[in-house]
């Protein structure tokens, strides 16, 4: 099999076989150019190597399980084209998507059964009582939120993935936990749907609807003798049901502090899916434009990326951390590959409404308040006022 010179020279110029050796002695280094320190992406590639190893042929040296996976990350890690990567690391074009794609799915082969295992009874437990305590929610089992991701037309799908925005997307619909971590995720929804039709559709939502999630019972809320449903918290882009709290729409806040509260308190509690989207897009920088890829291929390489993303926060938080504060970035910038979706209105039934009524009553209870809400909506308040003043000047 024919290779090209410049190819042919991979092993002696290539960018990864003699930057990694370097990389090695430097964890932080190392972790801004692969995202995971050394100890992680040996962990990683000792989990895939099953599916990655090569073995030489008479023609050619195979590329090793250690550069295949570099080769994914690097790529997860800036968005850079496959003929720059292919350039860089001295590898064909092809084999660069290849070698991407066929990571991609290791990834999410071996790492979803263990860092994104559908929850089970003692796990939405766990994570009810995470909410609780880090996020002054009881009953709450996660914050829901999706994306369009901004991808190219797919051939031959119509309009089907023609978005109100205006643009190609598909949908990513995560539910997140108290700690920033993706505990079920759905990706590959027509852009075209519209956004509520895009949760009640999806897998997880399907099974949310239907009561197969294995979500506990009904609880007593703390210092009560009120027994309420476990709920997911959203944001006006998710239909109000008994199950998934929304915010009360701006029309019934005036001169209402109660409905404010509550409204403080659960875009409080849907903090951990606002900020996993954003620790997402500011780690795999790919999100930072449209995925110029096809559309299986934007499936492979979202799923990768949630996986891995889990196995940082359980991981490398600190690291994390630092890559994040030193790569600031807009996570709603206009040419970024993840856009918001729409909020809806709609009719609800009585119970859901009820169930939001009820939360808002113990919000504003002795045993449900916090002590710094009030001052919070206060403080909204008089930022309100002295803009309106401004105006008015």
């Amino acid at each position: 099999m024919w290779i090209h010179e410049i190819n042919s020279k991979m092993l002696t110029f290539g960018e990864f076989h003699h930057l990694f050796p370097d990389l090695l002695s430097d964890e932080k280094k190392f972790f801004k150019y692969f995202r995971m320190s050394p100890n992680k992406f040996s962990e990683l590639l000792a989990l895939i190597r099953p599916d990655k190893e090569k073995r030489n042929t008479t023609f050619r040296p195979a590329i090793s399980s250690e550069e295949r996976l570099g080769t994914c990350l690097r790529f997860l890690a800036t968005g850079d084209s496959f003929v720059t990567i292919s350039f860089s690391y001295r590898q064909g074009e092809k084999s660069v998507r290849r070698i991407v794609y066929d990571t991609c799915d290791a990834i999410w082969k071996r790492l979803s059964p263990i860092y994104m295992a559908p929850p089970k009874e003692e796990n939405w437990q766990m994570i009810e009582q995470e909410f609780s305590s880090r996020w002054n929610f009881p009953n709450c089992v996660g914050a829901i939120d999706g994306k369009h991701i901004v991808i190219n037309k797919p051939f031959h799908s119509g309009s089907l993935y023609y978005n109100y925005i205006g643009f190609c997307s598909t949908v990513l619909m995560a539910v997140v936990d108290a700690n920033f971590k993706f505990a079920m995720i759905d990706v590959g929804g027509y852009g075209k749907n519209s956004d509520g039709s895009i949760f009640s559709t999806c897998n997880f939502g399907k099974r949310f609807r239907e009561g197969t999630l294995q979500i506990p019972n009904d609880k007593i809320l703390p210092g009560t003798h009120e027994t309420m449903p476990y709920v997911l918290v959203g944001d006006e882009a998710f239909p109000l049901q008994r199950n998934l709290m929304r915010p009360y729409p701006g029309v019934e806040l005036s001169n209402n502090e109660e409905k404010k509260i509550f409204n403080y308190r659960l875009s409080r509690a849907r903090n951990p899916s606002e900020d996993a989207f954003g620790i997402l897009m500011k780690i795999f920088r790919l999100y930072q434009r449209r995925l110029e890829l096809k559309h299986t291929n934007v499936n492979k390489v979202v799923l990768a990326t949630c996986c891995l993303h889990n196995f940082l926060k359980w991981n490398q938080p600190h690291l994390l951390a630092e890559v994040i504060e030193i790569e600031k970035c807009d996570t709603r910038q206009e040419n970024g590959a993840l856009q918001n979706l729409r909020n809806i209105g709609g009719a609800f039934g009585g119970s859901a409404y009820a169930v939001r009524e009820k939360f808002k009553d113990y919000f504003c209870s002795p045993n449900g308040s916090v002590e710094w809400q009030s001052g919070v909506i206060c403080k909204g308040k008089q930022n309100t006022d002295a803009s309106q003043l401004q105006d008015n000047g």
